[in-house]
């Protein structure tokens, strides 16, 4: 059996490797380094996969949040809601902006923000509504549109994690994660569903005016070098990285797919462990499993973890503390006890191996070991 792991590049280099090898070369024989043809051209096949009108490629996923407040006129003070349960990302760049942070809980089947909780942390204050979909699965963009149209806020979608997504509206139809909001972003980093081999990200949007400005501000606040009409910052997705999102573009259904397949077996195969919640899946969005992450209930998650460990099947905990907890975050004067879904959240979820490369003789080692844990467990 080939080593596990949480994600297997190698496997997918394996696969695609010739095409890789050729767009990488290409760039190296043009030498257009910087904002070279692919980018555009990755720019343009994003945005129709999408069904967006605009793709603002940028240097990483993080950098796409920023220049998504900045763009938006946001000033210090201003309140912006978003969860308490994701990574580190989507909070520093409103600190590091001045605005004030507002979390909230998730749902605790679902592991997004949860609407309701967004409606009772509106206050005169609020300027907009950051939803996080997380580990593949869309928030309740709906809803949280009706709330953002009710109190006049901006929505800005973290999509890193779910690139590919669909959400289901009521009346039937489908938007990609990322573009119902005001301004959606998403990272290129390689574990991701869309990764490239470095860093990388990406805005949407359908506004025209914030487009323009989102390059603007990308780049120096440059519309027409060296004439500078806003104040910018420095944030390119290298030519060589989005030559090889354009080959992995090409595949990135086929590839959620196959995690949907993995997700399938992992639920069969755990549906009868008492201990053990599967990954709720809503009717309002389709799964694309950037994570598998399951909830440990009995206070075995860390033993479980280590059991795998042993066995040598890696696990990850995503996330290990609450956000209103970490020492650069006190300053917010949250107790413990304010946001207690995260909390438990942050004690029970593992999160298993999950990648396109995964194989029949892998999962059913991971199912084995899994259940045998359980079965042995007092």
């Amino acid at each position: 059996m080939r080593d596990i792991q949480m994600v297997d590049l190698k496997a997918q280099y394996e696969r695609i490797g010739p095409e890789i090898d050729t767009a990488i070369k290409s760039v190296l024989d043009s030498t257009a380094f910087i904002k070279g043809p692919d980018v555009r051209l990755f720019e343009e096949e994003l945005q129709q996969y999408m069904g967006v009108r605009h793709v603002v490629s940028c240097a990483n996923g993080t950098d796409a949040l920023y220049l998504a407040m900045m763009v938006l006129g946001l000033e210090p003070g201003d309140e912006i809601i978003t969860t308490d349960f994701t990574f580190i990302a989507t909070v520093e760049v409103v600190a590091l902006l001045g605005l004030k942070l507002v979390l909230v809980d998730p749902d605790p089947g679902t592991f997004n923000i949860s609407a309701e909780a967004i409606r009772k942390a509106i206050t005169p204050g609020t300027k907009a509504i950051v939803p996080v979909h997380l580990f593949g699965q869309c928030a309740d963009m709906e809803s949280i549109m009706e709330l953002a149209r009710d109190h006049d806020l901006y929505v800005i979608e973290d999509a890193a994690q779910a690139t590919g997504a669909d959400y289901i509206f009521r009346n039937g139809s489908k938007r990609k994660a990322g573009t119902i909001g005001h301004i959606g972003t998403t990272s290129f980093f390689p574990s991701k569903n869309l990764g490239c081999y470095g860093d990388g990200g990406a805005l949407y949007t359908n506004d025209d005016n914030f487009a323009g400005k989102l390059r603007s501000i990308a780049n120096h606040g440059m519309k027409v070098r060296y004439h500078y009409d806003d104040i910018g910052v420095n944030s390119r997705l290298d030519t060589i990285q989005a030559a090889i999102l354009r080959v992995k573009l090409k595949y990135l259904t086929q590839f959620n797919e196959s995690r949907r397949a993995v997700a399938d077996f992992y639920d069969e195969a755990f549906k009868g462990l008492l201990r053990v919640t599967v990954p709720q899946r809503t009717k309002y969005s389709s799964h694309i499993f950037h994570q598998y992450t399951i909830r440990v209930k009995n206070g075995k998650r860390d033993e479980l973890k280590k059991y795998l460990e042993s066995m040598k099947i890696p696990a990850m905990v995503y996330y290990p503390g609450p956000l209103h907890m970490q020492e650069a975050y006190r300053y917010l004067g949250y107790n413990e006890n304010d946001l207690p879904v995260t909390t438990s959240l942050c004690k029970e979820v593992l999160s298993l191996p999950m990648h396109p490369e995964m194989d029949q003789e892998q999962l059913d080692y991971i199912a084995f070991s899994i259940n045998s844990f359980f079965d042995n467990s007092i």
